[in-house]
């Protein structure tokens, strides 16, 4: 019997993991799995809730939230054995959507009863009395300001992101970045925002880093450039396309680490908001997450 811990983040998303409990027990294969259910109560609980269980010898975590929530618990499960499954049930899924974890939980449970793991890369960021592991992608400029005016909005949604967009969007400053790639390579640039990629998912299936690949050993960094407003509708779609890197306003690098020197102190990690200092570091850690996948 595989121990398998349920993580429900009770207020993620919109709303699809209501009754999830009941859907558990009535989809899980009980003769594979020993299974218990908890909700989160409050910030971070989730990684206090996955560690306790790798304590206990527990065998896989799985997350019903958003990319938030998997970010939480990838924190305490990665460097362990512990494998982490996802059944999405956030506002983007970009994760999910990245591994092809299907976005229905009846059909996502199946892909937790098939029990297949993949290993995959995670990226430490650290700064100044500040660290956490990402799974997903990481930003810094106009990317880390919608992330950090998302969390304070009353709705949720596609459509919450695009308020916020189309009202910033116009009066953003670009502002300056240092970059120093694998101790060796310097980049200086003005930027409308820096994506430092995992997978190529903000969620809703825009893509900002194309070539990303979540095994590699490498981390894809995406500078864009701010894009006059009347280029917008042309260049826009590219995001869902997966073609972002064909536009002349954006410039892709891969690297293992990342040192990047600026004034903005603010940064996106997997879709949540946090304040760093002025130096903030990204290391690749090498296949260092079990993850239950299709």
């Amino acid at each position: 019997m595989i121990k398998i811990l349920f993580i429900i983040n009770p207020i993620s998303g919109i709303g699809k993991q209501k009754n999830i409990a009941d859907k558990i027990d009535l989809s899980l294969d009980k003769s594979k799995f020993e299974h218990k259910i908890v909700f989160t109560e409050y910030a971070r609980h989730a990684t206090e809730l996955a560690a306790n269980a790798v304590k206990d010898s527990t065998e896989a975590v799985v997350v019903i939230g958003g990319d938030g929530s998997i970010n939480d618990v990838a924190n305490a499960l990665t460097g362990t054995k512990v494998a982490m499954g996802i059944i999405p049930s956030g506002s983007g899924n970009g994760l999910a959507r990245f591994l092809k974890i299907p976005l229905r939980i009846s059909n996502a449970l199946k892909v937790i009863n098939a029990y297949k793991t993949k290993a995959i890369d995670t990226i430490k960021v650290s700064s100044d009395n500040f660290e956490r592991i990402y799974t997903s992608i990481a930003g810094v400029g106009f990317d880390a300001l919608v992330a950090q005016k998302f969390a304070k909005s009353k709705s949720r949604g596609f459509n919450s992101y695009l308020e916020i967009i189309a009202s910033d969007y116009p009066l953003y400053e670009t502002k300056s970045y240092k970059l120093i790639l694998d101790d060796k390579r310097e980049i200086n640039t003005k930027a409308l925002m820096i994506g430092f990629a995992n997978s190529n998912q903000y969620g809703y299936n825009a893509a900002i880093a194309p070539e990303a690949c979540i095994d590699d050993g490498y981390i894809d960094i995406s500078i864009v450039k701010k894009v006059p407003l009347v280029l917008l509708p042309v260049l826009s779609p590219m995001l869902w396309t997966n073609n972002v890197n064909y536009s002349s306003y954006v410039k892709d690098y891969k690297a293992k680490t990342i040192r990047i020197i600026s004034e903005d102190k603010c940064l996106n990690i997997d879709g949540e908001y946090f304040e760093v200092g002025e130096e903030v570091l990204f290391e690749n850690i090498y296949r260092s997450l079990n993850v239950i996948v299709p």
